[in-house]
């Protein structure tokens, strides 16, 4: 390693809790006590974390409207020497949250990198569900559009772990419901906070409750992984739309993608033609 680089700073990101404020480990708070600037997505959020527990250090905001700006600043002072804390509002930053622009540039800058462990409401909700942990996948926020959002649920051969917004939470599970009424799967709300909800059940039980109930708060949804055939069904629907679009006839391209993939002529015409 150069002269310049050994005395050089580092960036280390630290995890903060995600509702209750006793979780942060006693390593994250080594870590903001003895840095020289930590870059926070919001100050005010962050400084109730530090009031908590006596840390004094300088605070910057770093978000996704500066990133590219704040990173180029930050890494300056890295290479003269500060040690940056990067932590966001709640959980691991840059797991759905700003960070990634930061780490980037401290890599391309020969800057050392260290990342401690904390809490992270998407393993936590991956526990709490009681489906599968052995395979999963975290897809972040699920999309907005309901034909990329049935592809993700019917197509995701293992658990998947998603954010989703308390306001969509019940059309989401309504459109799981519709596609696969007896998949797992579970809502986790408020996890770690005073109002901490975890319901497990069927796509259909859910999609009943949460029709009646609107949820609050941050939710995390996991559910079950897709079976085969589910899988398999929409990759013949998605084909069948292509030839459709080509200018084949319904019901003749429906025979042809069902002797293709097995999937039943009639079902993909129905279909089909629902839409």
């Amino acid at each position: 390693m150069s002269g310049a680089a050994s005395s050089a700073g580092r960036l280390v990101v630290c995890p903060t809790p995600i509702g209750n404020l006793e979780d942060v480990t006693l390593r994250v708070l080594a870590a903001l006590r003895d840095a020289d600037v930590i870059a926070c997505e919001d100050t005010r959020r962050t400084a109730v974390l530090l009031d908590r527990y006596g840390v004094t250090a300088p605070l910057v905001s770093y978000h996704e409207h500066n990133e590219r700006e704040r990173s180029a600043e930050l890494v300056a002072r890295m290479r003269d020497g500060a040690t940056v804390a990067l932590v966001s509002d709640a959980g691991m930053p840059l797991i759905s949250d700003p960070g990634f622009v930061l780490v980037q540039a401290c890599v391309a800058a020969g800057l050392p990198v260290e990342v401690l462990p904390g809490p992270s409401s998407a393993i936590a909700a991956l526990v709490a569900s009681g489906l599968p942990a052995e395979r999963w996948r975290f897809v972040g926020f699920l999309p907005r559009k309901k034909g990329e959002l049935e592809r993700l649920l019917t197509t995701t051969p293992e658990t998947l772990v998603a954010f989703e917004s308390p306001q969509r939470l019940a059309a989401t599970l309504a459109v799981l419901a519709e596609e696969d009424p007896q998949r797992r799967a579970a809502v986790c709300r408020e996890l770690t906070k005073l109002h901490e909800e975890v319901r497990r059940g069927t796509a259909a039980e859910l999609a009943a409750h949460y029709a009646e109930h609107a949820p609050r708060g941050e939710v995390a949804l996991v559910v079950g992984a897709a079976p085969a055939g589910l899988g398999r069904r929409e990759e013949a629907i998605a084909g069948l739309r292509k030839l459709i679009d080509a200018g084949a006839r319904p019901r003749a391209a429906a025979s042809v993608v069902a002797a293709l993939t097995g999937v039943g002529a009639n079902e993909l015409y129905r279909e089909i033609m629902r839409e």
